[in-house]
């Protein structure tokens, strides 16, 4: 007979040993503007949607925190990364802008860039955390 999984205790690893740095979700509300002067395309404007604790992991990041929890809570990922982010926070939606704004350890590398969502977040009937696929973009 096997032992019930512990949710809760999943969830509680997940968001204090994963979910550690800063994230803000935001989406586009309009189109860029261009610049007169130096002919180049200005950024997108955008709303802020959300921002807390979450962590965007390469796929190597993303296998590494199934061992950590002692179980396969993320699926394989044909992005190279994605987003954790807490049930608490609000679903992705295709197109979303996720910034991380803050690292809790300096060596992360993540802070300041800017990747989009390319599916709405993940669901399923069993959920410890948000997955959100995503692709990183450059911003001018």
């Amino acid at each position: 007979m096997s032992t019930p999984i512990n949710l809760d205790a999943v969830r509680h690893t997940m968001v204090t040993t994963v979910m550690v740095d800063t994230v803000r979700i935001s989406r586009p509300t309009g189109t860029p503007v261009l610049d007169v002067e130096t002919g180049l395309v200005g950024p997108t404007p955008t709303a802020k949607v959300w921002e807390g604790s979450g962590a965007v992991l390469s796929a190597h990041g993303l296998a590494a925190v199934e061992h950590l929890v002692g179980g396969r809570w993320l699926e394989d990922n044909a992005s190279w990364y994605g987003l954790v982010s807490p049930l608490s926070a609000p679903l992705p939606q295709r197109g979303d802008l996720v910034t991380v704004v803050a690292a809790k350890e300096p060596t992360a590398g993540t802070v300041g860039r800017t990747w989009q969502a390319l599916d709405p977040g993940e669901a399923s009937t069993v959920e410890v955390a948000r997955i959100t696929r995503l692709d990183e973009v450059v911003l001018l």
